[in-house]
């Protein structure tokens, strides 16, 4: 997987995060869709956390491939 389509998954990521906190009712977030919107916040953002990992793992192989 290369950096640009990394990139672009992020992207996607942020997105569906915006997305999610507009269906968030804040006076009852607990309750029917907020809870499903609160999921779909939550999900996205452990993609974020994975494919950040996954860049920092590509950054770290390739400075061990050059020593």
């Amino acid at each position: 997987m290369n950096k640009v389509l990394t990139v672009f998954l992020i992207l996607m990521a942020v997105g569906l995060i915006s997305y999610n906190v507009t269906l968030v009712d804040f006076s009852d977030p607990f309750q029917g869709e907020s809870t499903i919107a609160l999921i779909g916040v939550l999900a996205p953002l452990c993609a974020i956390v994975l494919l950040l990992i996954y860049m920092t793992s590509k950054k770290i192989d390739k400075k061990i491939k050059e020593d």
